[in-house]
């Protein structure tokens, strides 16, 4: 998350035949017969084919779902903009180290939920959702919280592509909360379905919960 809420072408082309022209000599040489046609008409080109845009969104996929709390470990975090995105993968990490020292087993994608911004940069919690433990309170290292992810009525959008341009999916979403008079909480929930390596990494696919008041 960063500072701020988001033909088919061308047609067969045929080839002209080429026209040989004698040229005509004085009456006293001999004329030279005309070149031969092409045998046959070139091969016509196959059509360029553009893929098309991908689909918008409808409402009817956008409408609030009730999202259910789950086990999870939490980190509590904060970054600047600059290194936010590397920032998020720092916490998740130590997540993972932290649940494997304990030996709980992660469920999910980790997530980030976004609690609070300003000019500066945002403060979060990293979130690991793992099977809930039996027995004794498991052991945690790197600041780790046996807690659960956020819960309540929320919208699901998706962002596609590196993180630096995140941003544009969250003008799009203020854009759609705004037009549909919806109003949300300040808990932005950032679901790593593929993460990027950094934040330039166009492999990097993220479901971004809105939650609803």
């Amino acid at each position: 998350m960063k500072n701020g809420l988001w033909g088919y072408c061308g047609a067969p082309l045929f080839g002209a035949l080429a026209l040989a022209v004698a040229s005509a000599s004085s009456s006293a040489e001999t004329q030279t017969p005309p070149a031969p046609p092409p045998s046959s008409a070139s091969t016509p080109a196959k059509p360029t084919v553009t893929e098309p845009p991908p689909a918008v969104p409808t409402d009817e996929s956008l409408k609030p779902a009730d999202i259910a709390a789950r086990p999870a470990l939490v980190l509590h975090s904060s970054a600047n903009w600059e290194d936010g995105y590397a920032k998020i993968r720092e916490a998740l990490e130590k997540l993972r180290a932290s649940a494997q020292k304990a030996g709980l087993k992660p469920v999910d994608h980790a997530m980030a939920a976004f609690t609070e911004t300003d000019d500066a940069g945002f403060k979060f919690d990293a979130l690991l959702p793992v099977e809930a433990p039996s027995g004794a309170k498991p052991e945690l290292i790197n600041g780790a919280v046996l807690a659960a992810t956020p819960a309540g009525k929320a919208i699901k959008f998706a962002h596609t592509g590196s993180y630096d341009d995140i941003d544009t999916t969250y003008d799009a979403i203020t854009a759609y909360l705004d037009e549909k008079g919806l109003e949300a909480t300040n808990i932005y929930l950032e679901d790593y379905r593929v993460e990027g390596k950094d934040a330039s990494d166009q492999a990097l696919k993220v479901d971004i919960y809105v939650f609803i008041k």
